[in-house]
């Protein structure tokens, strides 16, 4: 495991593959961390990938530079730290890969920077949050799924998650992942990143803003803005639904038109976790991405 200072941040990361590959960077969700990538990692390397496995804020080893940064969790502070770990790795660009909190920031990423970003794999397609669409009621079926989130609006859920996250997030992983069993182990191992001191803050802050029910760091208003305008990618993009992933009924082949550049959107027979559930098409997306990149650089 490395450090950086990027940003805001001094972020652990994970560094795989030969130092002049070429950059790909995974970001994990909620409540993960970067072993959901174990099995995909070795597939890119083999592939001579350099592969960066960054513990998103209030995970694991990484840490706020400065106790007076707001421990907010909301989109455009996720995004812009993947842009200030880019520069600190001193990669001009790179493909961009995510599920869940890791979708989102990899998509804010791409929208909000595109001469950064060379291409992009993300689960649930656009996965960038329309909050004032959030301020509004879904289907009762859906809102019956994210009851977490529901949870997190209020203090007790905060002491719910600070007193029980383990537990709470054992319970996500089995309700998201329907016909995965991972072992005790497994859990363990990331279950270990949420006893970060940040964890709790930014977990609450994330969906409480994510709701219109907090507000943001002003630092990222104007990016906040952009988002909400609904800017388009821009760069080649796989994008993945599973198809058991409670959290996104239906799949998001809909969201098609989001994509201006090459786009392709594949269903995979598996749940919520879905590079720790099918590590082989999680590494097959980002591997179509390099392959149409080298492409277009030999015409």
């Amino acid at each position: 495991m490395k450090t950086i200072d990027a940003g805001v941040l001094t972020v652990g990361y994970l560094d795989d593959g030969p130092g002049d590959g070429w950059p790909v960077l995974l970001s994990h969700g909620f409540p993960y961390d970067v072993h959901a990538y174990d099995e995909v990692v070795p597939r890119l390397t083999a592939r001579g990938a350099r592969v960066v496995r960054p513990y998103l804020r209030g995970f694991g080893p990484t840490r706020f530079r400065s106790a007076g940064t707001a421990r907010s969790g909301q989109q455009a502070a996720l995004g812009s730290d993947l842009v200030a770990l880019l520069d600190a790795l001193r990669w001009e660009t790179a493909i961009v890969a995510g599920y869940d909190w890791g979708g989102l920031a990899s998509c804010v990423a791409t929208a909000l920077w595109p001469e950064r970003i060379a291409g992009l794999v993300s689960m649930a397609s656009y996965d960038i949050l329309d909050i004032d669409r959030l301020r509004h009621a879904h289907d009762p079926a859906l809102e019956h799924v994210i009851w977490y989130q529901h949870l997190f609006q209020t203090e007790r859920g905060r002491e719910c998650l600070a007193a029980s996250r383990r537990d709470l997030c054992r319970m996500l992983w089995r309700q998201w992942s329907p016909s995965w069993r991972p072992d005790e182990a497994t859990f363990a191992r990331s279950a270990a990143s949420f006893d970060n001191p940040d964890f709790v803050d930014v977990v609450v802050h994330a969906y409480r803003h994510s709701f219109g029910l907090a507000s943001g760091d002003p630092a990222y208003e104007d990016l906040e803005k952009r988002l909400a305008g609904r800017p388009p990618i821009t760069v080649p993009a796989v994008t993945l639904d599973g198809t058991q992933d409670p959290l996104k009924p239906g799949g998001t082949a809909d969201h098609a038109e989001m994509f201006t550049a090459r786009h392709e959107h594949r269903a995979v027979e598996v749940g919520h976790n879905l590079p720790q559930e099918a590590p082989a098409a999680f590494a097959d997306a980002i591997l179509t991405v390099r392959e149409w990149l080298h492409a277009a650089d030999r015409t």
